[in-house]
């Protein structure tokens, strides 16, 4: 029986940046009086705070939610208010390297930008992310930009020789999520694991990036369950399926 629901956040539970819609957050609600859920992703806490907590009820299922922002570089759970467990932030010496390798790689990839929406490069504490066309980018334009992930996959092979003792990942929509050497997806389940001592073949991670290189293919090695997932509105039925399943379970017992 599956005890533990992971899911990445932008392009898996909600479409980039964005709020969760009414129907995901009821899913996401139904879903959390039955298993435990996590969302781990690369944005920082801010932006989980935005997107995921404000559209969920207030009471105590949130005891059954472990947030995970900046790839699992970081983990909040709740008790009477939400508080930070970790963080493996870096050092200034690191982000200056990471920030430097960024920057030469972009110049190497000769990947050229019409327009930039907001700063290309963002300082997440426990994570350096890249956003191809800045952070405040709006959807459609994003979504035009590297549909087939091949203009980071140019930038990622470039920052792979760079940064050797790092990890990089391509993430979101437009992004490139750096952190530190072995802390990736892979390292939050783990956490998640350890902390809320639940097998990892208890689990089942869905999201949008287990494609090589991505921020969501870490996760495989782990041995969880993974359930790729095009978009959203995929989640919503595989959570409505996932709701039907453990209902059975709980129904024959």
């Amino acid at each position: 029986m599956k005890k533990l629901i992971i899911f990445d956040l932008d392009g898996t539970l909600a479409k980039s940046k964005a709020p969760l819609d009414t129907e995901m957050a009821e899913l996401l609600t139904r879903l959390l009086t039955t298993a435990k859920v996590a969302v781990i992703s690369g944005g920082d806490w801010p932006q989980f705070e935005k997107q995921v907590l404000a559209k969920l009820p207030q009471n105590n299922l949130l005891k059954r939610l472990s947030i995970l922002p900046t790839c699992g570089t970081k983990f909040y759970h709740y008790t009477t208010r939400w508080e930070p467990l970790y963080a493996e932030n870096f050092s200034k010496t690191e982000k200056e390297l990471i920030t430097n390798s960024l920057n030469g790689a972009l110049a190497q990839s000769g990947i050229t930008f019409s327009k930039l929406w907001g700063e290309q490069t963002e300082d997440r504490g426990s994570q350096i992310t890249f956003s191809g066309l800045g952070q405040q980018a709006p959807l459609n334009e994003k979504s035009r930009w590297d549909p087939d992930f091949s203009k980071r996959a140019k930038i990622k092979a470039i920052l792979d020789a760079k940064l050797t003792g790092f990890s990089v990942h391509m993430g979101g929509t437009t992004s490139i999520d750096i952190t530190k050497p072995g802390i990736d997806k892979a390292y939050g389940i783990y956490k998640l694991r350890d902390i809320l001592k639940i097998s990892v073949l208890e689990m089942i991670f869905l999201g949008d990036a287990l494609i090589p290189g991505g921020n969501d293919q870490p996760v495989r090695k782990t041995g969880a369950d993974c359930i790729k997932v095009r978009d959203p509105e995929e989640t919503k039925r595989v959570i409505e399926g996932i709701i039907a399943c453990l209902a059975g379970v709980n129904t024959n017992k």
